[in-house]
């Protein structure tokens, strides 16, 4: 797609020189004589780039560059002016100018401002898309009560410099609730840095943390900045905190406490501005009475705690939680809108959960892969689920629905294992690859041969 370029100066000579060039160069050109004209097509047809001249017959020039650059997703502005002043340029590049360019134009030059212009954009561009997906996958779904009281929290708690404490089980989603904290912050557009503390080996998380300098450790053949470095004027995730060793967590008060740590094998203090956002499903005053965790770093963490509640305790969010999860994989597969028909929410609503949003997650993705139909019943829910909020004897209403769950969970676990390829599957049951193909279409498993 061409890229869109709006020509203002009064000068018609000037518009129709530069329209020639960049049409010549494959850029899609339109051309107004004033600033009124200019601002009336950024509202019908935006472009990418203006080429705005200072002297305008009706408005000053540095207005309009003041107003195009006050629009959300505003254009990219090069100024041009026959008779420019150092104060000029500097006043234009203050209010947000990308370039300045003198009369009369050299058409080597004006082309480069042009390309690097444009590629500003472009990178602009692709960082605020991927803002924006960032943004929507910090949405936090759920209208029951205790997820209400979590999103009033968030909103009072993430405008500020407040350190946060996460409580909640594995899967109920604490860095969902640490990334969007950071989302609402004034640090949204800094760095949002993790560290899962139960996943580093104690040998090397200090090196993760602090960073290191060369030849300090074994393997260490250059500098490396740790993350509370790379997390400066940004958010640093200690996940998992209660899971660091009493070691590491003295060095952590320490940086905590000072805003300031030295790298392993240096003798010079680094100076950092991290807001701090901490997780754990650990009973952190029992860690404490065990001499497991550090009272005196419980009380610098635990400024403000913020609980999220368990998937059991909030049943109602499921049909929420599974239709967008239904609509993130159906989408990210290119499969066809899924819906859930109210017996198969049902068996969602009387599962226990053990893992939590992350398990519920999961199934869906699952679920959408594995079924074509649109309409998702309950014989499509896995059989453990389907089993455990079944009321009939046994966990199931027949024999014969018991024996279906069963078959289609095995042949589903020999399909995974197999990456889809159905010969295999077939050879892996003892099957014949007809009769399998048979048996999975009468499961309403889909029956499409997969390499």
């Amino acid at each position: 797609m061409k890229k869109r370029i709006l020509i203002v100066d009064d000068e018609k000579g000037i518009r129709q020189s530069l329209t020639g060039v960049l049409e010549d160069e494959g850029y899609q050109v339109k051309a107004v004589a004033g600033g009124d004209a200019c601002l009336e097509q950024l509202e019908s047809d935006p472009p990418q780039l203006v080429l705005l001249d200072v002297w305008l017959k009706d408005l000053d020039g540095l207005d309009v560059l003041e107003r195009i650059r006050k629009r959300p997703l505003a254009p990219q502005v090069v100024m041009i002016s026959g008779h420019g002043t150092i104060e000029t340029a500097v006043k234009a590049t203050k209010l947000g100018a990308f370039d300045f360019l003198e009369k009369p134009l050299s058409i080597e030059k004006t082309l480069l401002v042009v390309k690097n212009a444009l590629a500003h954009q472009s990178l602009a561009d692709e960082n605020l898309r991927l803002r924006e997906q960032i943004a929507s996958r910090c949405v936090i779904i759920g209208e029951s009560i205790p997820m209400k009281a979590l999103r009033q929290q968030m909103e009072l708690m993430a405008p500020t410099n407040g350190r946060v404490l996460i409580y909640g089980e594995s899967g109920t989603g604490k860095e969902l609730v640490a990334r969007a904290i950071h989302m609402q912050s004034p640090r949204a557009a800094q760095p949002f840095v993790e560290v899962n503390c139960a996943a580093i080996p104690e040998d090397y998380i200090e090196s993760e943390l602090f960073g290191h300098m060369k030849g300090s450790l074994p393997g260490a053949q250059e500098d490396k900045a740790g993350k509370f470095q790379k997390a400066d004027s940004g958010t640093l995730f200690l996940d998992e905190v209660g899971d660091m060793s009493l070691k590491t967590q003295a060095k952590v008060l320490r940086a905590l406490d000072e805003q300031r740590f030295e790298p392993v094998g240096s003798h010079t203090s680094v100076t950092i501005d991290a807001r701090i956002i901490a997780s754990t499903n650990k009973n952190l005053d029992e860690e404490i009475t065990r001499g497991n965790f550090r009272e005196d770093l419980f009380y610098r963490l635990n400024v403000v705690p913020f609980y999220v509640p368990p998937l059991r305790e909030r049943l109602e969010d499921i049909p929420l939680l599974a239709e967008h999860f239904t609509r993130e994989f159906s989408e990210s597969y290119g499969r066809r809108p899924k819906q859930f028909a109210p017996e198969a929410l049902e068996a969602l609503r009387q599962y226990s959960w053990p893992g939590n949003v992350r398990e519920l997650r999961n199934l869906v993705e699952r679920i959408v892969i594995m079924n074509p139909q649109q309409r998702i019943e309950r014989k499509n829910i896995p059989a453990l689920i389907s089993r455990t909020a079944s009321r009939g004897a046994g966990g199931f209403s027949s024999l014969q629905e018991a024996r279906a769950a069963y078959e289609r969970d095995f042949i589903i676990k020999k399909l995974e294992e197999c990456g889809g390829n159905v010969s295999r599957a077939a050879e892996a049951l003892g099957l014949e690859r007809s009769h399998l193909y048979r048996k999975m279409r009468s499961l309403g498993l889909p029956s499409r041969e997969q390499g």
